[in-house]
């Protein structure tokens, strides 16, 4: 991993939530309510991760235009972080 992916690397794993939820979209494409089902982490903080993992550029939103049912997945980078996670 280069500097600014171990950075990232970090910015996760010094947060369970935010670990929990990389794992959860390991290879796979889910909604905030699917992730928490998985990670036992309450929606609205699945939200705030999301958000932040997303201004990290670790995780994408494929359907932005709805409000409901909005579906999230890895980027490269972020996948590539998952599979560094143990």
């Amino acid at each position: 991993m280069d500097d600014e992916t171990l950075r990232k690397y970090a910015f996760v794993i010094v947060s369970s939530y935010r670990t929990k939820t990389v794992k959860a979209l390991q290879n796979d494409v889910k909604t905030p309510t699917q992730i928490s089902t998985d990670s036992g982490i309450r929606t609205n903080h699945v939200s705030k991760v999301l958000r932040e993992l997303k201004e990290e550029g670790m995780a994408e939103c494929i359907n932005e235009d709805v409000k409901k049912g909005r579906l999230y997945r890895l980027t490269d980078l972020g996948e590539e972080i998952a599979e560094n996670i143990k």
